[in-house]
């Protein structure tokens, strides 16, 4: 009786040990088995020219062809999630970010060649429209995804570009944190302005730029007029961004106040070439020169074309209506926290 006893506990045991067994097993199985979708990273974005540009996953060795796109970039991901950065980047006299440059050993020129932007082996490039499209193709020949971004004529188009690049870098939230930064920026800018003497406000300003054909209607500079309250001279005056200024026209239009971009040191090529018009005997009747409205925004602002551009506004303001509207030169606008990558 006994023995009969043992032998059918044994049997129990036995039965509950192949029990735990199996159940151990299925647990482990179930924490392996992962579905095809779960481990798909991956997720498309249609860039500016309608090319969709797949991505495996977030990338981490990011390459972009001009600084506009770089300050974007940096605004959104930790410095090591770029694999090269443009030369001029860690320049104080182009650049708002150099102490997030100088932490990106990799420096590239403008509009690198096919070889050597494969040899940085990036998992992602971003370019304006202007990069030739043969160079484009061939990037994509080799498999390398390829992002086409609109070169900015304004605030609505720098927009456009945070979110687009924000979306394929994989960090959408961070995008809207940089435009809900933008807004709040602009929308203090735009207050400070409405408290400005009317008299004062409605001048004609000409940026007298070493790019000759820059600052007619259709650019950023123009922009940075609109929301400072101010008359962009060259627009005024039926020149388009892309067309070169005369001096007669520009004794014609009689402009207030002349816009001379300043560089750290105070010497530059751009500083010589705005002297040679401020020194200039045909333009001496101007109201700007005669009342030495000469006003010298800082360079990095004004020619901005990233989420910085908000900066570049605000220096408009400054050197029209005065210290309400003064700020570092080392403004930078960021989603990234300290610590994240």
């Amino acid at each position: 009786m006994i023995k009969k006893v043992k032998q059918k506990y044994g049997r129990i045991l036995f039965v509950l040990f192949l029990c735990m067994i199996a159940g151990g097993c299925q647990s482990d199985n179930s924490s392996m088995i992962v579905s095809k979708e779960a481990l798909d990273t991956s997720y498309e974005v249609v860039d500016a020219q309608g090319t969709v540009v797949k991505l495996k996953a977030k990338p981490q060795r990011i390459v972009t062809f001009s600084i506009g796109t770089d300050e974007i970039v940096l605004g959104l991901v930790h410095p090591k999630r770029m694999a090269a950065i443009n030369e001029n980047l860690d320049d104080p006299q182009s650049s708002n970010v150099v102490n997030l440059a100088k932490q990106i050993p990799q420096k590239i020129p403008r509009n690198p060649s096919v070889e050597a932007t494969a040899a940085l082996r990036p998992d992602l490039v971003i370019v304006p429209n202007w990069i030739p499209l043969e160079n484009i193709a061939a990037l994509r020949d080799l498999e390398i995804p390829v992002l086409v971004c609109k070169t900015p004529k304004g605030i609505k188009d720098v927009r456009a570009s945070v979110k687009l690049i924000a979306q394929a870098i994989g960090e959408p939230e961070r995008g809207e944190n940089i435009l809900a930064q933008m807004d709040a920026k602009i929308v203090e800018i735009e207050e400070k302005v409405a408290r400005v003497p009317s008299e004062q406000k409605n001048k004609k300003a000409v940026l007298i730029s070493i790019m000759a054909s820059y600052g007619g209607s259709g650019c950023t500079f123009d922009d940075m007029c609109k929301y400072a309250e101010a008359v962009n001279g060259k627009a005024l005056a039926g020149n388009k961004n892309g067309q070169s200024m005369s001096k007669e026209q520009l004794v014609a239009l009689n402009p207030d106040f002349l816009f001379l971009p300043s560089y750290p040191g105070g010497s530059s090529r751009e500083d010589d070439f705005g002297q040679e018009y401020v020194r200039d005997p045909s333009l001496q009747t101007m109201t700007a020169v005669r009342e030495k409205h000469l006003c010298r925004p800082w360079a990095r602002y004004i020619y901005n074309v990233s989420q910085n551009m908000v900066f570049g506004i605000q220096e408009t303001a400054y050197v029209l209506y005065g210290d309400d509207f003064k700020q570092p030169h080392t403004c930078h606008i960021s989603a990234v926290e300290e610590g994240s990558h």
